[in-house]
């Protein structure tokens, strides 16, 4: 379908539904890396930055992605999304953000120099818990440049130098939106399906639903690794992700989540 042809019919849809029926529906519209430069424009437009936004679409995607989200964004916003991030965010989340978007830590290769992640571990711990202060540069470098299975190779020689995990390191020696992007590159190297079983699991814990979040993490991953995602869902929380939906969300939202989901590991 051209883009103009799905635009007139997204507007019609807009005109038709309501709420956030009508924000599921609307994303699914989308072509996927045109979904993601919105979810990523919404994020910054008008007052206050929805950081959380950035940094999870910034942090879980591959460089080929990132690279396709940039041409998305630029094609339908005409600006430059690092310009755009650098513009609204400030200091040293602004440093991460842009670190991840220019992708160069997606280099996959199987090789691991041991040596080179001692030292890099090494560093780490030299740059955190070693002094007073933090040397967040050394940090965001390392983390948002070396491949996940060297970065893997990393956390577990930083954990026997420092005698606790790099999450743990990160969350005493960091804050705030600095302190989530840290983290949310530690757990997607970790493992990308529990990470967004995670985002999926707190949408709907508590009271009330961050829909925003839950339909984006459904939608977008709906025809890459839902199913891995749900298998990690069942694991880490012990009920599947379609009953947590069905529990929080009602109407022709919940069936059209229920739909996208699918069925149950």
């Amino acid at each position: 379908m051209a883009w103009w042809k799905a635009w007139d019919l997204t507007e019609t849809l807009k005109s038709e539904l309501s709420g956030k029926f009508e924000r599921l529906i609307v994303a699914l519209m989308y072509l996927p890396y045109r979904y993601e430069a919105k979810e990523l424009h919404d994020a910054m437009k008008g007052l206050g930055t929805k950081e959380g936004v950035i940094i999870e679409i910034l942090a879980s995607r591959t460089k080929n992605q990132l690279q396709e989200i940039m041409k998305a964004y630029e094609e339908d916003y005409g600006s430059s999304l690092e310009e755009d991030i650098q513009a609204d965010t400030s200091g040293y989340l602004e440093r991460i953000l842009v670190c991840l978007l220019q992708g160069s830590r997606d280099d996959v290769s199987s090789f691991v120099d041991p040596g080179l992640a001692l030292q890099d571990a090494q560093d780490l711990y030299a740059a955190g818990e070693k002094i007073r202060g933090t040397d967040e540069m050394k940090f965001i470098t390392i983390l948002c440049t070396r491949s996940a299975t060297h970065l893997l190779r990393v956390f577990e020689e930083y954990e026997k130098i420092a005698n606790k995990s790099i999450e743990d390191s990160i969350n005493s020696e960091t804050h705030g939106s600095l302190e989530e992007a840290m983290l949310t590159v530690v757990k997607c190297t970790r493992n990308l399906h529990s990470y967004f079983a995670e985002r999926l699991y707190y949408a709907m814990k508590g009271a009330g639903t961050r829909d925003g979040t839950l339909i984006r993490n459904i939608v977008s991953r709906s025809e890459i690794d839902l199913n891995l995602t749900k298998c990690h869902f069942k694991k880490m929380y012990g009920k599947t992700l379609s009953s947590m939906i069905m529990e929080d969300t009602s109407g022709d939202y919940k069936n059209a989540l229920l739909s996208l989901v699918g069925s149950d590991p």
